[in-house]
């Protein structure tokens, strides 16, 4: 399938397969956010305490920074088993390198952006060392779940109920996809799919993608630029590229679905 990506010539362009390097640098990435962040939380914005004179925002802060991190872990975590098990690549699908080092940024800034406000006092912590942290308590998993489940607002609530929705229509829409070429004879061969959201928009798990991060600004409360500059740069260049794919469906099958739209029902 073509798109925003992919470029007919061969010269700086990569094997589309290397889609999986983008889910392997933003599982690692996002992993090691995670887990710094959270510890840090764990061990410095405790929310039950008022040991450390931090105010209640900006605890919750802190432990909202880890919960849409958590959320983003998810999302990598399965667009990375989805590159190895689901996909199967034409050999003859290009994306241009400018593609690919794009990629690799947006990888790279996502997870960031969901926890640059509080990245300054998380770099301290980590360069004063653990001989300078407010508690001696040793970090354990299950003891951190409870202030950061228990402390959860509407808006983190109704966020990631949203994201969850995105995110199990991408998965059905990547398993349809991922189903149209389940033999190497038919690696090469272009179908139109069905199912799912594909009976109302030629690329739903672009809709779909959107929608998860439509969650993740909910989640994050709206108040912080930089996941709104991610959400609109999600919806720009999804928009664009699944303009590009609906033109190469309709020229591609003359008895292509006329009722449905590039990426938004009704739409466009």
């Amino acid at each position: 399938m073509k798109s925003f990506w992919v470029s007919p010539g061969e010269k700086w362009t990569l094997p589309q397969k290397y889609f999986a390097h983008f889910y392997v640098l933003g599982v690692a990435w996002t992993s090691l956010l995670l887990a710094t962040i959270w510890t840090y939380a764990f061990k410095m914005t405790p929310l039950t305490s008022d040991e450390f004179h931090l105010s209640v925002e900006h605890r919750f802060q802190v432990w909202r920074a880890v919960f849409l991190l958590l959320l983003m872990e998810i999302q990598v975590l399965r667009r990375l088993i989805e590159s190895f098990y689901v996909f199967k690549y034409s050999p003859s699908a290009r994306m241009n390198i400018l593609g690919y080092l794009a990629g690799c940024f947006f990888y790279t800034a996502a997870p960031l952006s969901l926890c640059v406000n509080i990245a300054p006092e998380v770099a301290v912590f980590i360069a004063q060392g653990k001989s300078h942290t407010s508690s001696d308590t040793e970090f354990n998993l299950l003891s951190s779940l409870s202030p950061l489940m228990m402390n959860l607002g509407w808006c983190q609530l109704i966020g990631a109920a949203i994201f969850l929705w995105g995110w199990l229509h991408q998965r059905r829409c990547h398993a349809i996809l991922g189903s149209l070429r389940k033999t190497p004879s038919q690696v090469k061969e272009y179908i139109v799919p069905h199912g799912d959201w594909f009976e109302m928009v030629s690329s739903p798990h672009y809709l779909a993608e959107i929608v998860l991060y439509a969650g993740l600004l909910i989640a994050s409360g709206g108040t912080d630029v930089t996941i709104w500059l991610l959400f609109a740069f999600v919806v720009g260049n999804l928009t664009l590229a699944a303009g590009e794919t609906h033109r190469w469906y309709l020229r591609k099958f003359e008895n292509y679905p006329a009722n449905r739209n590039a990426i938004f029902p009704y739409v466009y």
